[in-house]
């Protein structure tokens, strides 16, 4: 496993963030394993979340994957990861705009339902997940309706299971639709196979976790996409 991949996933585990065991999710499916983003809650965590996102998403430009001149953080989760993730990235030598939208639009003061710079040229979209793509969808609308480009999402984890819920099933993922849908990449600090090769490395963490790769393995064979 590479070592960005393995460095996020003993972070994540070291605070919390993923956790195994057994959790229904949205979709009403017993999930072994949770991951909630929402517990990067301090200034510290978010800093190191924000600078793996800044790593994935300046290695994925690198590797001509996708191209980007700002990003944009969807209400509400997106909104402290987009503004992280630029720090980050000016820290690194990338200063690029960023912008986050509100629920409601403003009729005073700056008005209207995005703050931060106007949206233009290449945008990337910040969130957690893409567990239905909703947060998603409203992103390229409010970026198209400025006249931008929406050219790829970033997300922390992809599960890489099928939408639908415990018993009715789509053909691909979440994010698999977000792809075929817009024709824009979908990038990911993890996703589901680089937590399960984990598991097979000798170290502490991934020794601990280990006790769980079956019941992850058969999450995967029946919800996987």
């Amino acid at each position: 496993m590479m070592s960005l991949q393995h460095e996020f996933i003993e972070f994540a585990l070291n605070t919390n963030v993923l956790r195994f065991g057994e959790f229904k999710t949205k979709a009403g499916r017993l999930s072994p394993y949770f991951f909630n983003l929402g517990l990067f809650n301090t200034g510290k965590t978010l800093g190191k979340l924000a600078e793996f996102y800044a790593q994935t998403l300046l290695s994925a430009r690198q590797e001509g994957k996708i191209e980007f001149d700002m990003i944009f953080g969807p209400a509400y989760k997106g909104i402290p990861l987009a503004a992280a993730v630029a720090v980050k990235l000016a820290e690194m030598g990338c200063d690029i705009p960023y912008a986050f939208n509100r629920k409601e639009a403003k009729d005073h003061g700056e008005g209207g339902m995005i703050i931060g710079s106007p949206l233009k040229g290449k945008v990337i979209v910040i969130d957690d997940v893409i567990s239905a793509g909703t947060s998603v969808r409203e992103s390229v609308k409010l970026i198209q309706a400025a006249g931008a480009q929406a050219s790829g999402v970033l997300i922390a984890l992809d599960r890489m299971e099928k939408g639908g819920n415990a018993e009715q099933m789509t053909e691909v993922s979440a994010v698999q639709d977000v792809i075929n849908t817009f024709h824009m990449p979908v990038i990911s600090i993890i996703n589901l196979k680089d937590l399960l090769a984990f598991m097979d490395e000798d170290t502490p963490k991934a020794r601990e976790a280990r006790a769980y790769k079956e019941a992850v393995q058969a999450y995967r064979n029946r919800y996987g996409a």
